[in-house]
């Protein structure tokens, strides 16, 4: 065996019990769901830090696999097939020791609940500790069976634009403190407007998060950005997708 993937031979099952809620990230001048990001809840719904509390270096991996089985099985379950949005999973690059072997359980769970690679997303958070090539590695792979790729929270940690020269993702979603209060604040008006025109340059799909006023809205969609997602919008469901009719399009 590959001296790699010891993690995932030697590592511990993750025992303890939770499962997701949905957000959309909506399309708003489409006025359609673009996806909806999967995130990790307590079994009756309870905030996500009581789960991840739990996971630490021996049980990382199990923890990684359920999450995207869990993920795409409720998603299925919840008929997200019927329409033409995506899943979109957060990963934790960390947990995935060889991309090729470690993927195998996500695609036998596509393949069983009729979900095609090419409706899911993969996010990952630049503010973590990576291994560079080994990113890449993963991102290369994924992108080679189907899958889209995203950096999550971008503009938060310390090497974000070698993450992006280098790996080139499909999507970046902007941190929320950059969106927060854009609507009266220039410097952050000025910063968003060239971060997307850099991004549009390169081919990248841009995603503004953390939405929470009609302000807010109004200012991202000035700089050109219809994918959105936020609270103002709609708030995470939980074992649920949320339907069209109750997100807020009016901008």
């Amino acid at each position: 065996m590959n001296p790699s993937c010891a993690g995932c031979r030697d590592g511990k099952a993750f025992q303890y019990p939770f499962s997701m809620a949905f957000q959309p990230i909506v399309d708003v001048e489409r006025r359609q769901v673009f996806a909806h990001e999967a995130l990790v809840r307590g079994p009756r719904g309870e905030s996500a830090g009581g789960v991840l509390s739990t996971v630490d270096e021996t049980n990382r991996y199990a923890f990684d696999q359920q999450c995207r089985v869990k993920a795409i099985e409720l998603a299925s379950r919840l008929d997200l097939t019927a329409g033409d949005a995506r899943l979109s999973i957060n990963f934790m690059p960390n947990a995935v020791y060889e991309p090729r072997a470690c993927i195998r359980a996500t695609l036998a769970a596509c393949k069983t609940f009729g979900l095609p690679a090419e409706r899911i997303i993969f996010e990952f958070t630049e503010g973590e500790a990576l291994d560079v090539a080994h990113l890449e590695n993963i991102l290369t792979t994924y992108r080679e069976i189907g899958f889209l790729t995203a950096i999550d929270d971008f503009g938060a940690g310390h090497s974000g634009l070698n993450l992006l020269a280098k790996m080139r993702p499909d999507i970046v979603k902007i941190d929320m403190e950059l969106i927060r209060g854009i609507d009266t604040d220039r410097a952050k008006q000025v910063i968003l407007r060239h971060v997307v025109a850099m991004l549009d340059d390169l081919s990248v799909t841009v995603i503004c998060e953390g939405i929470e006023t009609a302000d807010e809205l109004k200012a991202i969609r000035d700089t050109g950005v219809t994918l959105i997602q936020g609270y103002y919008l709609a708030r995470p469901s939980f074992e649920r997708l949320t339907p069209l009719g109750e997100i807020a399009l009016a901008a």
